[in-house]
């Protein structure tokens, strides 16, 4: 499955790495990250325990929307964008 997943973190200084990681690790390995709060990434996982992963790392004042996409998409983005997700995510 392919999932969408975004975030608003809150909190001064909230430690995005540990957020980043999290993400990387519910992924097969392919994702993609070319807008600062938007993720898009390949699982096996479920929109609940990737919700569940993402959770664990957050604040409780955060806030963060996982979706499962398809491929339909249109938008504003750079060729390398585009290229990776046409590629490597569907």
């Amino acid at each position: 499955m392919v999932y969408l997943i975004s975030y608003d973190l809150h909190q001064e200084g909230q430690d995005y790495k540990s957020l980043f990681d999290t993400i990387k690790s519910c992924s097969t390995g392919t994702w993609w990250h070319y807008l600062e709060s938007t993720w898009i990434i390949k699982s096996n996982l479920t929109v609940n325990q990737i919700s569940e992963k993402i959770k664990n790392v957050s604040d409780d004042n955060d806030n963060f929307l996982v979706i499962e996409v398809i491929n339909n998409k249109q938008g504003w983005l750079p060729q390398e964008a585009w290229g990776h997700l046409n590629n490597s995510v569907f």
